[in-house]
């Protein structure tokens, strides 16, 4: 029988390896977290063309069903858009970095753990997107990116409006997460590392030992309480700090997803 062990995290001044099966915990012992964009699925010019590979959901269906339905996606998107790109398959799901979340795949039910963003900020926020007319706006309800990517020059001056607007509304809570190309702003208070504790406490969730894989600066934050959940972290693309391993790019980490079914 595999040995259940805490696998020891990687220390800032040590260089990451390629992720290994036998850092993890069985799988019916493990819940399953998964970034999408940047860790499941290869980025896109715009949130709206990524594409899922063919038999990714198939993988991730036998996961689910490996793990006793303990796999759930954790993303920036709303739980709409998730479902969107997945259709017809749905998963469990923490969305909105936390803003939302859904804890059965086979019902329409979600708790909302963050109210929606703030109609004033809203307003002043989509305003920057004149800025250049391929900045693409993207309305999350609970959170508004700013995407650049095919604007890379935009970016110090999406950044400064957005400080303007922080210093004219001071009473308004909300933070900035700087992404891949994107400025995303959202409440404050509420993150992706939130809206995985709260999963944790329920069904099929509970009890087990969380395995994340994402990629993004907004994913740091699950990556800092993995210790706390002896839990398994890994990064994608960049070596994030404390994480336990590194894949190169999605196309890694769909394989060795494909891989961990095949193990005994």
């Amino acid at each position: 029988m595999k040995q259940d062990v805490v696998p020891q995290r990687i220390a800032d001044h040590e260089l990451l390896r390629a992720p290994t099966h036998d850092d993890l915990p069985p799988l019916d012992h493990c819940a399953i977290l998964l970034d999408i964009d940047g860790t499941l699925l290869d980025l896109a010019p715009t949130p709206h063309e990524v594409v899922v590979p063919p038999g990714l959901d198939q993988v991730l269906i036998a996961l689910q069903q490996r793990a006793s339905g303990a796999l759930a996606l954790v993303s920036g998107r709303s739980l709409a858009d998730i479902d969107r790109i997945f259709a017809p398959v749905r998963f469990a799901a923490v969305g909105g970095h936390g803003a939302e979340m859904r804890i059965n795949p086979d019902t329409d039910v979600a708790s909302v753990q963050a109210p929606p963003i703030n109609e004033q900020l809203k307003q002043r926020l989509a305003a920057i997107a004149a800025l250049d007319p391929r900045i693409l706006l993207e309305d999350k309800g609970y959170a508004l990116a700013l995407h650049y990517r095919q604007a890379p020059h935009a970016e110090r001056a999406i950044y400064e409006a957005v400080s303007v607007i922080r210093a004219d509304l001071p009473s308004v809570p909300f933070e900035v997460l700087p992404g891949k190309a994107v400025c995303e702003i959202k409440p404050a208070g509420v993150t992706k590392a939130s809206g995985v504790h709260e999963l944790l406490r329920h069904p099929p969730f509970r009890g087990r030992r969380p395995m994340f894989i994402g990629d993004d600066v907004t994913d740091e934050t699950v990556f800092a309480i993995m210790p706390d959940l002896r839990g398994v972290a890994y990064s994608v693309g960049r070596h994030a700090t404390g994480v336990n391993g590194f894949f190169a790019a999605p196309c890694d980490v769909r394989r060795w997803l494909a891989q961990w079914l095949v193990r005994p």
